[in-house]
């Protein structure tokens, strides 16, 4: 009966996870209709450049991320030597989710003529609020558990320091990038605004999951990593460390399936060639 209560658990727990992939999944369709929205209109010049400009600035950020990553990974080996090889991938992973924040926290404004009287989209237009607050709370839940883990000794001040970095620092940035999207004004030109919702679009989409990936990581590191603690195992029938390695479990694997979202979204938003040439 004990075997069977912490199969359920497991399943339960792993719920959260499946339910978060679910809802990414879904998105792709907000994304496939902002793009055909932009593929039907014919753009003005200064929106066929705008389109350019701005897959050009992303396209340079994102490897200034890059090689912030391979510098990362060069810097660890310079002073670790090989007991560094565990941290290429999360320090290379970061770097590219850090590009990819930047690109979209500091990307330039278009240049086309705003209306007059101003008119701004709302937050629902441009993504869902599930995903904007589950970004939010699984931050939440990270800095929770880092700090609870601190507070108790089980992981160094260093290592608690670097799981809070991150992932507070990521949504910072995400948070600035929606507000920038939220407030800029639409533009004067009819024929424009399927290009400025898919860029607000894009941006609130590439931010949410880049922070969410930043956050669910170490999440799940700590989750998996108390969960098989041999302190934490009692002699009798203990629920909770079941518990803990599903939820790290769960936290993981939403972290690969939200990455593999995002990888849809870093193509940029494109316009037909009959759009571009007339």
């Amino acid at each position: 009966m004990g075997r069977l209560i912490a199969v359920l658990l497991f399943i339960a727990v792993l719920m959260p996870g499946v339910l978060l992939g679910r809802e990414w999944w879904l998105a792709g369709g907000h994304r496939a209709v902002a793009a055909g929205g932009v593929e039907l209109a014919e753009p003005t010049p200064e929106g066929a450049r705008t389109l350019q400009r701005q897959a050009q600035y992303g396209r340079r950020v994102r490897r200034l991320g890059l090689l912030l990553g391979v510098a990362g990974v060069i810097g660890s080996v310079v002073m670790l030597a090989e007991a560094s090889v565990f941290l290429w991938v999360p320090v290379l992973v970061l770097g590219l989710l850090a590009g990819v924040l930047l690109a979209e926290t500091t990307r330039p404004r278009p240049r086309w003529k705003t209306a007059v009287p101003a008119r701004r989209p709302r937050r629902s237009e441009q993504i869902s609020g599930w995903l904007v607050w589950t970004m939010r709370a699984v931050v939440a839940a990270e800095v929770a558990v880092t700090v609870s883990q601190w507070h108790t000794g089980e992981v160094s001040g260093a290592v608690a320091l670097a799981a809070l970095a991150a992932p507070v620092a990521a949504w910072v940035l995400a948070e600035i990038a929606m507000l920038r999207a939220l407030l800029r004004p639409l533009p004067e030109q009819g024929a424009d605004i399927p290009i400025d919702e898919a860029l607000r679009t894009w941006t609130a989409h590439l931010v949410t999951a880049a922070t969410t990936v930043l956050a669910l990581l170490p999440l799940g590191t700590l989750l998996l990593r108390a969960g098989i603690d041999p302190d934490r195992v009692s002699e009798g029938f203990d629920l909770l460390p079941v518990a803990l390695v599903a939820g790290g479990f769960s936290a993981l694997a939403a972290a690969i399936a939200v990455a593999a979202f995002l990888l849809g979204w870093l193509r940029p938003v494109r316009s037909s060639a009959r759009a571009l040439t007339s």
